[in-house]
Parts: structure tokens; sequence; C-alpha cells
């Protein structure tokens, strides 16, 4: 499925604008440990992460994710979003918990 086909189903809140919207999800994979994530994580996976700092955009290109989301409203700070457009790398704002983004990505990706 589409990025953009996922958010607009989730109705999360898009806040990279229309970058990576073309890419593909795949697969979801949900941790905050970094190092786990960069060692488990698969091409094509969306991303639950509580983290917003720079480094979740690393690990993202390097394990080619197109999607990250983040729960319970975290603000994500605007030089880590402009990054994100440079890379291509979609960011979704969920006003819910991570277990809740779960069960809607459950909902739309089976």
């Amino acid at each position: 499925m589409k990025v953009k086909d996922f958010i607009e189903k989730s109705r999360f809140t898009n806040l990279t604008g229309t970058s990576g919207l073309d890419r593909e999800i795949r697969d979801v994979y949900v941790g905050d440990l970094l190092s786990r994530v960069m060692s488990s994580a698969t091409a094509g996976s969306a991303w639950i992460t509580i983290h917003t700092h720079m480094n979740i955009l690393a690990v993202a290109a390097l394990n080619d994710l197109p999607l990250i989301i983040i729960p319970e409203g975290i603000n994500v700070p605007d030089p880590v979003v402009e990054k994100a457009v440079e890379e291509n790398i979609a960011i979704a704002s969920a006003d819910c918990t991570a277990y809740e983004v779960c069960r809607t990505c459950i909902n739309i990706l089976g």
C-alpha cells in the first residue's frame, strides 16, 4: 500500500507534505531501541516510535523505511521534519497511543 493511501485511511496527520507519499508500505515495525530497529526492521516497513530526534531519519534511511509514525501527539521538531522531507521519508503524527496505532495498522494493512 502506498504511504499516501495509508495516511488517508488512518487519518493520522501528515507532517511532511508530499515527501515519501508514493513509497510502498509492506509491513509495520514497532520499537524505540534504535539498534534493535536497525537490526530487525525490514525494508518497506512503517515504523512506530516515540523518538523524534534526528537519528530516527538515519535509521529509517538505513533500513529503507518509508514512514515513521509518532504516537501520543508527541511534537516532532521542525528540523527533523525538514530533514525528512529532504530524505523523502514521510512522518505521520497520531494523537493516540502506540497500541492504538498498531490496531489501526492491522485494520488497514491486515
